[in-house]
Order: C-alpha cells, then sequence, then structure tokens
C-alpha cells in the first residue's frame, strides 16, 4: 500500500489567509500547498456538521492508493466522500490520532491539479 504524507491539518477560531468554503460541511480551508510547513488550517461555522476528533483535535494527511485497503480494520470516523472532483477523502481515528486519507484521481496530488483540470 503506498501512503505518502500530504499535510497536519489543524482547527482554528482565526480567519486566515486565501481560505475557502466548503458548503456542505461549513468549514473554511486552506490550502497546505500555500504553506511552508504543510499546514492547512479549518476553521467550521458554529453550525458545520462536523462534530468530534475532526472538529476538536489535528490529523494526519496522506495520498493514498487504495482507500479501502487504507481503511480496513480501522476505526471511521468518517465514511468516504467526495469534497470536490478527483479527490475522495476518508477519516479514521488510531492511537488516539486522527488521520486523514485522501486518494487523488488522475494523477492529481494537490487541489491545484484538480482547478486545473476542472477549469
Amino acid at each position: 500500500m503506498a501512503k505518502t504524507f500530504h499535510h497536519i491539518g489543524l482547527p482554528t477560531h482565526d480567519k486566515q489567509l486565501n481560505e475557502k468554503y466548503i458548503a456542505d460541511t461549513k468549514v473554511w480551508v486552506t490550502d497546505p500547498a500555500d504553506h511552508p510547513y504543510r499546514v492547512e488550517f479549518l476553521r467550521f461555522e458554529d453550525d458545520s456538521p462536523v462534530t468530534g476528533p475532526l472538529r476538536d483535535m489535528p490529523h494526519v494527511a496522506y495520498r493514498v492508493d487504495d482507500m479501502n485497503a487504507e481503511l480496513e480494520g480501522k476505526e471511521i470516523i468518517l465514511e468516504p466522500f467526495v469534497p470536490m472532483p478527483g479527490l475522495s477523502v476518508a477519516f479514521a481515528k488510531e492511537d488516539g490520532a486522527v488521520i486523514e486519507f485522501m486518494k487523488f484521481e488522475d494523477g492529481a496530488t494537490e487541489f491545484s491539479h484538480l482547478q486545473q483540470a476542472d477549469g
């Protein structure tokens, strides 16, 4: 199973430069490719449907080739979903840590690659 580090996600209450709004989850996010240490900031609206460890804890994200294989036997806290065309993500909890698994399609490895493909 190929797994490559992608970013660290940090919840915040402070507005961030260049954050983008994800309507389905009511969260503002930054692109980790724009941060020198690959940090993604997440700012949740009060009525965001995201609760629990996804909202309260930082997470580490990995690009994966096979989402199903990576999730097998893990404590799933958010089933796979598609936040943007060409990207599926899921969250699990392992050893007390929140882990995000990201499967990019068509060779993309960053959010901007997807935007260019869609643009």
